[in-house]
């Protein structure tokens, strides 16, 4: 069953440079939520095999935040592969551009050991964002902080703990703090 998801047309988890035509429908489900909600747009959060597509989402002119959560898709199988932002060129050309214009910011968050979500995938985001995508790499390396097993993975669930100032929580107060800051109705 897994296999046969990962090489769906809808995900396409192994292609790069691809455009994932589940996110045409994601699109039209924030299209549809923005028009129906008193906001000025919407939210996206995506993790792990979901990741990239909040990113893929901001396509669309809804979509004024996207968290980019531990990106596993494309599979991390080669260099091509660890450096692909998870989106077509032609979307990530469309994100780039709403960035610039300041109409869109993202924030990218892994774990420093997380092979599935490797770090140069995050720096390939920064040099075409810019400051508009925010990176938080929490410290997965043996003896750290915040006790994460160098296989850690979630960010924003299962390496959770409430407990103040705990490295993850903070992660994710950020998240929430972020999308309250883009998503805040104007003056």
């Amino acid at each position: 069953m897994i296999s046969r998801l990962c090489v769906s047309a809808e995900f396409r988890a192994f292609a790069t440079n691809a455009h994932r035509p589940i996110t045409d429908f994601l699109r039209a489900v924030a299209a549809d939520l923005a028009s129906r909600t008193p906001g000025r747009g919407v939210g996206v959060i995506g993790m792990c095999f979901t990741g990239g597509f909040a990113l893929a989402t901001a396509v669309d002119e809804s979509v004024l935040a996207s968290v980019v959560s531990q990106p596993a898709v494309p599979f991390p199988l080669g260099r091509a592969r660890r450096i692909d932002p998870g989106l077509s060129a032609a979307e990530l050309d469309r994100v780039a551009l709403r960035a610039e214009e300041g109409a869109v910011c993202a924030l990218g968050l892994r774990f420093s050991e997380d092979g599935t979500v490797p770090r140069a995938r995050f720096e390939a985001l920064a040099a075409r964002l810019g400051d508009a995508f925010e990176i938080i790499e929490l410290d997965s390396s043996p003896g750290n902080a915040g006790g994460f097993p160098a296989r850690a993975h979630s960010v924003l669930t299962s390496e959770v703990r409430d407990v103040p100032g705990h490295p993850a929580l903070a992660a994710r107060e950020r998240v929430v703090a972020f999308l309250r800051q883009r998503l805040a109705p104007t003056a």
